[in-house]
């Protein structure tokens, strides 16, 4: 059959795209398929009462779906009807699986073969270096999700049964729950979510692993599946990934667990089991889940800025969850051990770390805090709000949490909001890249000269 010219000029246009700009044209993509789950989500039969969402409220739940974050302007599990949660669940898994990775298994599901355009776009989204490298990953992405989803379903399943719960009722919030778990979601279809279950580990337990194995990252998860449990043959990535992961569960458990303890607005009136759940949540879910068993805005301001910063450090890089990751962190912290020391290197697991790696983790952090910083400001004058609060739901959306302090929000701050989780799902320095003018090397190197620092 012969393809017609239009359709032959467009795929003309983005192979010729891919090859000179993957993350631009991911990120176009990416706004597209906002878009049109955004107009999905205005129609009438996706709202309960059946009148229709507005532009602002549809346009944010899209965002906030795709972009795997979990903020909400309205209820979920009230507002929208059964097509509309459909709809919010597909948005999920499609942001959760990457924009040009469905794209590039569609293709290999249509031609049998993963073309040039599909691994250069599919490498942009999953930050592999090695085209050879992305049909093995893509593999690990679709099994690995989709037997997760399923498995967090399967124990959840039962559990929604004991609570009183019918078959198809209880199917679909296991399946919903699932999917929202492992891809960092923080979506929930049940009316109070987790918080009508504080001490609840039948619910919290598999909640809990799907999206900490989430936040991971796939790379991290090829990595371990091809080596098993040989630990000397992981790579760089993936040690730092699971180390600094640990470290920041930990603490965030230990330190947001010491502050919330005894107070009876959020642990003080659980008992023992609940408390070490809502502290193990407090570790876990800044990382990007964004589930809660206790109510976030009656946390102690001290938990709040403690929170603050695991968002913005987030999870692992190529993962469902968000923030400048935590290799990134881990660079910066071993480059200040190391210049404390007085090392000419930087070094982890018996291996040197380019100087280009530092580079960018500066920059990514930079960026990063420097978009805080412009959103703060922006958005204290449009709510009026006290900084804490603005500061807490500026870093959850663009860190892709989902966690919230109830702060009431104009319509100006829902676009805001919704910018910023664009910016932090497609990821700071692809949407410098995409909106980059020029990428030059060059050939001059000026001498090289030493200014004082500190």
């Amino acid at each position: 059959m012969q393809v017609p010219r239009p359709l032959l000029a467009a795929r003309s246009l983005v192979d010729s795209a891919a090859r000179h700009s993957p993350a631009r044209l991911a990120v176009t993509v990416f706004a597209g398929v906002i878009g049109v789950f955004t107009a999905l989500l205005l129609l009438p039969q996706a709202t309960a009462d059946g009148t229709g969402a507005s532009v602002a409220d549809a346009l944010f739940t899209a965002t906030s779906a795709v972009c795997i974050t979990g903020l909400t302007t309205v209820d979920t599990a009230t507002y929208w009807s059964t097509w509309g949660q459909v709809v919010i669940l597909v948005g999920i898994k499609v942001g959760g699986l990457g924009v040009m990775t469905l794209a590039s298994l569609l293709g290999m599901a249509v031609s049998r073969r993963i073309g040039l355009t599909q691994r250069l776009l599919t490498a942009s989204e999953t930050k592999i270096s090695r085209l050879g490298e992305v049909g093995a990953l893509l593999q690990v992405i679709v099994v690995t999700s989709t037997a997760l989803e399923l498995a967090i379903a399967a124990a959840l399943f039962p559990r929604f049964l004991v609570l009183r719960e019918t078959i198809g009722e209880a199917a679909w919030h296991a399946i919903f729950y699932g999917v929202s778990a492992f891809n960092n979601a923080g979506f929930v279809p049940t009316a109070g979510g987790l918080v009508e279950h504080p001490s609840d580990w039948w619910l919290g337990a598999p909640i809990l692993l799907g999206v900490a194995i989430g936040s991971l990252g796939f790379p991290v998860i090829l990595d371990i599946w091809r080596t098993g449990k040989a630990y000397s043959h992981w790579s760089l990535h993936t040690k730092l990934t699971l180390a600094t992961s640990a470290v920041l569960t930990v603490g965030g458990a230990v330190i947001i667990g010491l502050f919330e303890w005894n107070r009876e607005e959020t642990f003080g009136r659980l008992d023992t089991s609940g408390k070490f759940l809502g502290a193990l949540m407090a570790g876990v879910m800044p990382r990007s889940g964004g589930f809660a068993t206790v109510e976030t805005g009656a946390m102690h301001e001290a938990s709040w800025l403690f929170t603050d910063a695991l968002m913005f450090v987030g999870g692992g890089s190529a993962s469902t969850a968000g923030g400048i990751k935590v290799t990134t962190l881990a660079v910066m912290v071993l480059a200040i051990i190391a210049e404390a020391r007085g090392d000419r290197d930087v070094e982890a697991f018996g291996r040197r770390i380019p100087r280009e790696s530092l580079r960018l983790a500066v920059a990514v952090a930079f960026v990063g805090a420097t978009i805080v910083l412009v959103s703060s400001l922006a958005l204290l004058e449009l709510t009026g709000e006290k900084l804490d609060h603005v500061l807490f739901e500026v870093i959850s959306a663009f860190a892709t949490v989902g966690l919230s302090t109830g702060m009431a929000l104009p319509e100006s701050a829902k676009y805001l909001l919704s910018a910023l989780m664009f910016v932090g799902r497609t990821g700071t320095m692809t949407v410098a890249a995409a909106l980059a003018l020029r990428d030059r090397r060059r050939v001059i190197r000026y001498p090289e000269e030493r200014p004082i620092l500190g």
